[in-house]
């Protein structure tokens, strides 16, 4: 199938992939969009496994402050080169972080990072919950994976949904950066004030 200029540039403006990298999504997805923008995801994640090794020892802090001056976020984010740290869709994708932070309220950066006493004091609650319910216990124990992939989705930066497009979670936003840098990108860490909270 001929891909046509008019489909590269389209699909180039709705990820911000190389051009090049457009058209062989393109035609390896035979003209389907949505399909060719699953091809350019999947390569952010081959190109993050390339880059495993690879040491992150570039990159910025970013800092957000929601209108009204009540809720603020610190972010940092790593990459390999200063060259990708001073690049538009490297900042951009520093604050789109800087706001799911703010508006998602993460307490974790991702699911190793959630303390074993916390998963355990979860999954123990989940359990008495699926019991109540009257389930058999090979059907408790599933409901319990379920339930705590949820509790992931919600308190794990990089699995919640994007707040601009539930229809991707942070990690798809960053596998998507992947893709376009070439370079190994990291979320390091992240801190969010709110005015009155409890400290």
């Amino acid at each position: 199938m001929a891909i046509t200029a008019e489909q590269v540039k389209e699909l180039r403006e709705k990820t911000g992939a190389g051009m090049m990298d457009c058209k062989k999504a393109l035609q390896e997805a035979d003209g389907d969009f949505e399909e060719a923008i699953a091809v350019l995801r999947k390569k952010g994640i081959q190109v993050a496994a390339k880059r495993e090794g690879k040491a992150t020892t570039e990159g910025i802090v970013y800092s957000y402050i929601h209108a009204g001056s009540q809720v603020g976020t610190l972010v940092e984010v790593n990459c390999e080169t200063d060259f990708v740290a001073r690049s538009e869709d490297f900042v951009n994708f520093a604050k789109e972080i800087a706001m799911q932070v703010a508006a998602a309220q993460p307490r974790y950066l991702g699911r190793d990072d959630v303390p074993n006493e916390h998963l355990d004091r979860e999954r123990e609650i989940l359990t008495e919950q699926a019991k109540a319910e009257g389930k058999p216990d090979h059907i408790v124990a599933k409901m319990v994976e379920g339930r705590l992939n949820k509790f992931y989705s919600e308190y794990c930066l990089l699995e919640q949904p994007y707040i601009r497009d539930d229809s991707l979670t942070v990690q798809d936003l960053l596998n998507d950066l992947l893709a376009k840098t070439g370079e190994k990108i990291v979320v390091r860490r992240f801190v969010r004030f709110q005015v009155g909270e409890e400290l």
